[in-house]
């Protein structure tokens, strides 16, 4: 018998809490454990000092004790590379300078909110003059086009200014350099060319930041790289969109600058993350759902996927080249900044100033001779005001939304290539964008009626078995026309269906089908010719695989992928809720609460809108009778406002848990607990981002439960459930890293406490998920899943999809 068999047989029956396990029964299927069981397991078998450490990996590859332990003591034929040294914690910062460094920040934010202020009552004074229509127009396009420069330019005096050349090098978060890099940052999220990922001017407007970027680059992620003069990208490469390549790190309070360097044609999937450091070689591939860790480099011509990432025969370019030469781009971007200075602005000032003017019963509201914010019929033309806009935004959008893009799909042919910069590239761009507006998709998420909402945009659901949580809020596509979801199959927040396929040159769209009867688990990219069928589980961040046979009846897990149990015992104690006349009576209770939060919402975002426009009138009313002075109040508003949004919504979460914290829960998705849970999802949070890399942002967590310890820099995670999250002193919290304390599989609702140690360090996209605890000074590599029930022991560094221990090579 294998010497370690008994051990471990010992500490899975202390888990299990049973007298004695067999060991050659089946963890899943004759134990009836589930993944969070088996991380229990794992983390005593890493405490026990007779045993090797043991991950989720090596659980589902070996599920029964023998197989585990024959595994375990194979003697490789070389020493196995040791654990990396345990990370040191971080130096203990200075909370004079925390505090120092969130004022100096709330002076320049606040000075760009007056500068805002001035610049627009200046504007509205100047097309407010215009004679006529034709006049309004011109005014409004010369006053949009100097704001659009103006925008655009800011940010690149700002990084000259400041910065000069980014160099590779590190400073301490807090700090003047840092003050410096925030400030820049902050500037390059702002600015409107973000919107114009995808055309050739926004590579224009980072190689006038510094960046050095071949000829016929195309990029589609909105992520801006910040240390511009480290990115450097060879001809005809395509990145596509989701991808994160900051030429940043934010480790154990410090910020490291690094380059990221890709040669010729390289092709870059979607949802991956390249770290500080690393390069690909002419004609190399990223597959989607992938990272590349420091240091890490992908030689020419190579394939590569997974994260960390490794070697693969999968070709991620499935689209044939076509003729996009130098003049075609040239030729867009024209039509773009045309578009823009004569067509999108003109309307957006001056049909809104001409808009208000014929508007009727608002002589109060727009009279700038007399002060009226005494007045009560100040009050009312706001009302009524905000209740028009309000109620026109949603049905207007909601015709634009389902009318537009099917007239525009027309000129689209699925399977046929397209080059780039083109009218067929233009229809399929607007048909994106008019298509992934969020406010719908959060209205009718998590309830039975983002079934509707999804249909009437174009997706194919067949014939749809309702369960009232049939998708999330967060669903997003290339074309809805091409998307086919079958029946009974229940989607999580975050998927994203990769149904239009890029070259460095070309384009097509062609049809995504994921199949009935299956769960998507939380931030997924499906493309097309995934090799997944009927009744399959995609865990949370997995790859879906584009090779192999077709994956049928199983569970895949991780990047890249390998293959679990669908379903376990201990998951299926709900299945008599989903059946029969149970299931008609708890769906149609459960449709009727998903309305009420449904208008409950709509009233909540309708009353910020209110007090938001009363405060905009408020602000323009003092700048009548001020002047100058009153342009100043117009930029003060924009503070007053952002702080009420970020209040009001803070204090609207904590009156839904009736300032209580949550409490760990299993139940089915039809148990009322739920759906009260359900109604925090819906509390809108856009305004987090204001937030980022600012002291005033672990106020916000504090403000809405989090235990939140000193100096924490966030440069832009999410946190789920607030006050089941625990996070201590001095942690780095990466860009786009997710802490979230559910899980919900097929009919089963889970959450627990996520606990994170002093001195933590979460990489860009890495998500902890429920249950699991991260000791102090751990280290969680970027786009690493941390999966529900692990615990990082102190000073460790774990990195992957699962999470597992990094040893050094």
């Amino acid at each position: 018998m294998n010497g370690i068999e008994p051990v471990l047989a010992e500490v899975l029956a202390g888990v299990v809490r049973a007298e004695q396990v067999p060991v050659d029964s089946h963890f899943f299927d004759d134990l009836g454990a589930n993944s969070l069981v088996m991380a229990h397991f794992c983390a005593r078998v890493r405490k026990h000092p007779d045993l090797p450490a043991v991950s989720m990996r090596d659980v589902y590859g070996h599920p029964t004790i023998r197989g585990l332990a024959a595994a375990l003591s194979a003697v490789p034929a070389e020493e196995p590379a040791p654990p990396a040294e345990p990370a040191a914690p971080p130096p203990v910062g200075s909370s004079a300078r925390y505090a120092l460094c969130g004022a100096l920040q709330f002076l320049v934010f606040a000075a760009y909110c007056l500068l805002s202020g001035l610049v627009t009552a200046q504007g509205y004074d100047w097309v407010s003059a215009g004679d006529g229509v034709v006049d309004v127009y011109l005014r409004s396009a010369l006053f949009g086009g100097g704001v659009f420069v103006g925008l655009c330019t800011l940010p690149v005096v700002a990084k000259w200014v400041l910065v000069g050349r980014w160099k590779e090098t590190e400073f301490p978060l807090w700090s003047l350099a840092y003050l410096r890099f925030w400030t820049v940052k902050v500037l390059l999220h702002a600015n409107p060319m973000v919107l114009f990922a995808g055309n050739p001017l926004y590579v224009l407007y980072l190689r006038a930041l510094g960046a050095r970027i071949g000829k016929n680059v195309t990029i589609l992620s909105h992520a801006v790289p910040v240390c511009t003069d480290l990115f450097t990208v060879g001809a005809n490469t395509v990145i596509r969109k989701d991808s994160h390549f900051l030429c940043y790190q934010a480790h154990a309070g410090r910020i490291r600058t690094g380059r990221v360097t890709l040669g010729q044609d390289v092709f870059v999937g979607e949802n991956t993350v390249l770290d500080i450091g690393t390069a690909m070689g002419d004609g190399s591939q990223l597959g989607h759902a992938s990272a590349l860790y420091g240091g890490a480099a992908v030689p020419a011509g190579q394939h590569w996927h997974g994260s960390p990432a490794q070697r693969t025969d999968v070709d991620y370019v499935r689209v044939a080249p076509a003729e996009c030469g130098t003049a075609r781009r040239v030729g867009y971007g024209l039509a773009t900044v045309l578009q823009t200075l004569l067509v999108t602005m003109p309307l957006l000032i001056g049909g809104t100033y001409l808009l208000l003017q014929v508007a009727p019963s608002l002589d109060v509201l727009l009279n700038l001779e007399t002060q009226n914010i005494t007045s009560g019929r100040f009050y009312a033309e706001a009302f009524a005001l905000s209740v028009a806009l309000f109620v026109g935004f949603i049905v207007i959008g909601f015709a634009v939304v389902t009318v537009i893009p099917r007239l525009l799909n027309t000129f689209l042919e699925p399977d046929r290539v397209y080059p780039l910069y083109g009218f067929h590239y233009s229809v399929q761009r607007s048909v994106a964008r008019l298509t992934n507006v969020k406010f719908f998709k959060w209205l009718c998420g998590d309830s039975s009626y983002i079934v509707h909402y999804l249909r009437a945009i174009g997706y194919d659901l067949s014939h749809v078995e309702q369960t009232g949580s049939n998708f999330g809020t967060g669903v997003a596509h290339e074309t809805p026309f091409l998307a086919t979801v079958g029946r009974g199959t229940m989607v999580a927040d975050g998927l994203s269906i990769m149904n239009a396929e890029y070259s460095g040159t070309s384009f097509r769209v062609s049809r995504a089908t994921i199949g009935p009867n299956s769960f998507l688990g939380n931030h997924i990219a499906y493309p097309v010719g995934g090799r997944t069928g009927e009744n399959v589980l995609l865990a949370t961040k997995v790859m879906v695989p584009l090779d192999g046979e077709v994956r049928e009846g199983v569970g895949l897990l991780g990047s890249p992928p390998f293959e679990i149990p669908r379903t376990v015992e201990r998951d299926t104690r709900f299945d008599h809720l989903r059946e029969g006349d149970e299931l008609h009576r708890r769906l149609a209770a459960k449709n009727r609460h998903n309305l009420h939060t449904m208008g409950l919402f709509l009233f909540l975002r309708w009353f910020d809108w209110f007090v938001l426009t009363v405060l905009g009138f408020a602000a323009f009313d003092l700048y009548g009778e001020y002047g100058t002075v009153g342009g100043l109040l117009i930029g003060a508003s924009l503070l007053v406002g952002a702080a009420f949004t970020t209040v009001y919504y803070a204090l609207v979460e904590r009156v839904i848990l009736r300032f209580r914290p949550l409490e760990p829960r299993l139940h089915s998705i039809y148990d009322p607990l739920f759906w009260q849970h359900e109604r925090l999802w819906k509390v809108p949070d856009t305004h987090f981002a204001l937030y980022n890399g600012t002291p005033f942002k672990s106020l916000l967590w504090r403000l809405l439960g989090v235990r939140i310890g000193r100096r924490v820099f966030d440069d832009g995670a999410y946190i789920t459930e607030r006050t089941l999250t625990a996070i201590g002193d001095d942690c780095t919290l990466g860009a786009h890293s997710k802490i979230q304390s559910h899980s919900q599989e097929d009919g089963t609702f889970k959450s627990d406490h996520i606990e994170i140690g002093d001195g933590v360090t979460l990489g860009v996209g890495a998500l902890v998920h429920y249950g699991a605890s991260v000791g102090d000074a751990a280290v969680l590599a970027a786009d690493s899943f941390l999966m529900k029930g692990e615990e990082v022991p102190p000073g460790a560094h774990w990195g992957g999809n699962p999470a597992a221990e990094q040893r050094r090579a």
